[in-house]
């Protein structure tokens, strides 16, 4: 089971790096955020790894708070971004 989780947490850091380099190199900031949003997912991700590595469940609602706060960020950024290209 050990072996599972090292690959599952050598994804994640992989898809982190490309998701930073999405960042450092997108062509909007449409990109950057949703760039962003998927970064702190993965960090999420991870975490939850974490739990199911150490079977320590007090952090469960932690990450649906943190998976919450996000998301509504996201969309909130999102929306702002579109708002001010159409300004432009």
């Amino acid at each position: 089971m050990n072996a599972v989780f090292a690959i599952t947490l050598g994804m994640l850091c992989l898809a982190g790096l490309l998701a930073l380099l999405r960042v450092l190199r997108g062509p909007s900031t449409l990109d950057r955020i949703a760039a962003l949003d998927v970064f702190v997912v993965l960090i999420v991700a991870a975490a939850a790894v974490y739990v199911a590595i150490y079977q320590d469940s007090s952090n469960i609602p932690l990450l649906a708070a943190v998976a919450l706060i996000i998301f509504i960020g996201s969309a909130t950024a999102a929306r702002l971004v579109e708002r001010w290209e159409r300004h432009r």
